[in-house]
């Protein structure tokens, strides 16, 4: 599938539920957000149905979110259901990681190749602030998990903010000389308004690279297969990686090759458009693999050139904050 833009779309992020086990400030406000009743969200069947169908389309990689995936019950045989797509896609996962102690040696079991686990601190105190919950401990284990599993490469993905977390950047960086991971700095994205941190909280990806460089020699990486959206570098002597990817500052919409599916089955053609197109009706009144086709096609069709936070003098807010619409 190709969109008006020519670019190859073959990644599908599945949200499998808008449920979570925090509540992270930037993500959604104090008293959570109203969770999609259970009728309005796709069953593993339908969830299925559109990820065979998009694979038959091209689609190479599937990444499943949230929310947080894991606390959806029978997510390990959905997993496994996917892994033997004959096309055998590429099947990923991305988890706050509270969970997954439990699950990574089952999960690697059944076909899930590696995970992405979203972590902002290495300290409890501010992991209980930044979260409103505890777990650090917790959150470590599951990548100690994951790890031990052979989920890799494993990816620890940093959200620095301006006045929170961002002095812990070089700690989090200087896990790669243990660990043979790939540790991402994500530039903060004010997807909608009234939450905790402003636009301006946001660190540019720049002063990220300043950090890094100030800690050892950075070394770039040529990137090997498909271009992601973070640039890899190497510090000297370290066995991982680091990575940064500039969001904002430096989107990298010109590569973007995603479709997102929303847990009540709404196909968004861009993490920040309000563009979204029903496939649950579709599904639900039996419509045929073609005619799902088509619809799948007609999000490629409307997919925008880029995005314009970066423009956006105030932050709009959106319908659905970040849980709603899968990270």
């Amino acid at each position: 599938m190709r969109d008006t833009f020519n670019r190859k779309i073959d990644y599908l992020r599945i949200s499998v539920t808008d449920r979570c086990n925090l509540r992270c400030r930037y993500c959604m406000p104090e008293e959570g957000v109203p969770s999609i009743g259970h009728g309005q969200v796709l069953t593993f069947e339908e969830l299925f149905r559109v990820a065979r169908v998009a694979v038959e389309l091209g689609v190479r990689k599937i990444r499943l979110t949230g929310g947080e995936p894991l606390v959806r019950k029978g997510l390990i045989p959905f997993v496994e259901r996917l892994c033997q797509l004959p096309q055998q896609p590429e099947l990923t996962l991305t988890s706050n990681g509270l969970l997954l102690a439990d699950q990574a040696a089952e999960l690697k079991r059944v076909g899930l190749q590696r995970v992405n686990i979203s972590l902002d601190t290495l300290k409890p105190e501010l992991f209980e602030q930044i979260t409103r919950r505890p777990g650090l401990d917790q959150v470590l284990k599951g990548i100690d998990a994951a790890e031990a599993a052979g989920l890799w490469p494993l990816k620890v993905n940093m959200v620095p903010i301006r006045g929170v977390n961002a002095g812990e950047i070089a700690d989090f960086a200087r896990l790669t000389f243990e660990h043979d991971w790939q540790v991402r700095f994500i530039e903060f994205m004010p997807v909608s308004g009234g939450l905790d941190y402003p636009p301006e909280s946001r660190l540019p990806a720049a002063e990220i690279s300043e950090v890094l460089h100030a800690i050892a020699p950075l070394a770039e990486i040529e990137p090997k297969g498909p271009v992601g959206p973070a640039r890899l570098y190497r510090l000297e002597g370290a066995k991982g990686v680091v990575g940064v990817i500039p969001a904002v500052s430096d989107h990298f919409c010109g590569e973007c090759n995603r479709l997102r599916l929303t847990s009540d089955g709404f196909l968004r053609p861009c993490l920040f458009c309000e563009d979204e197109i029903d496939l649950r009706t579709a599904l639900r009144r039996g419509c045929s693999d073609e005619e799902l086709a088509l619809l799948l096609r007609g999000a490629v069709q409307i997919k925008p050139e880029r995005h314009r936070i970066a423009e956006e003098q105030v932050i709009p807010t959106r319908r659905r904050k970040m849980q709603g619409i899968g990270g």
